[in-house]
């Protein structure tokens, strides 16, 4: 019986994940944009390695880049989406966002240590990519408040998940192997680059 109550917050949880907008209404309002927003992130392996490589690299860096770093992505991407919403072009989307995977990973496999505002920028303006391609992803029916909240929230989630595998950097085992998780993601970019994923 306990088993069966532990288990129920999983459950809940993928049932939540397995709700689609044709089930939540027409896809109008909170629940079209919000849903559609919260999933488009983590159903892009490109971008899901990018974002969990922020949260990798900030973990890596220690204070204050553990907590800068997760909060600069997702800011400056809702100036990137906002951008893609508007219609406003930005050159080389695509390429940016595999660029992203590919540097990110690499700060971390080659453990990089920038000056703070050195890694900010670099993961600011990879974020300017990633938010573009959620703007301009954004269904027509969906709200672009409540798309937008869904994939910042997305996203945070996504660099927590890079944060929590780079607490492994504490021993001397979690570092090779935080380094080498830099490692197969900067692969992965070089795959997204390519068009070998």
């Amino acid at each position: 019986m306990q088993t069966r109550i532990r288990n129920l917050p999983l459950l809940a949880a993928l049932l939540l994940l397995a709700v689609t907008d044709v089930s939540a209404h027409s896809a109008e309002g909170l629940a079209g944009g919000f849903l559609s927003g919260l999933m488009h992130p983590v159903l892009g392996p490109d971008h899901v390695i990018a974002m969990v490589a922020v949260g990798l690299w900030g973990a890596f860096l220690g204070r204050p880049a553990i907590w800068l770093l997760p909060i600069v992505f997702p800011m400056v991407m809702a100036f990137g989406g906002a951008l893609g919403v508007a219609g406003i072009p930005v050159p080389a989307v695509e390429t940016g966002i595999a660029i992203s995977a590919i540097v990110l990973g690499a700060m971390v496999a080659f453990a990089a240590r920038p000056p703070i505002w050195v890694a900010a920028v670099i993961v600011g303006a990879f974020a300017i990519f990633h938010g573009h391609a959620h703007g301009t992803e954004l269904p027509g029916a969906a709200n672009p408040l409540a798309y937008s909240l869904g994939f910042v929230i997305a996203t945070g989630l996504l660099h927590l998940c890079g944060i929590a595998f780079g607490a492994l950097a504490h021993w001397p085992a979690g570092k090779v192997a935080v380094r080498a998780g830099g490692g197969l993601i900067a692969l992965g970019g070089f795959a997204f680059l390519f068009g070998l994923a």
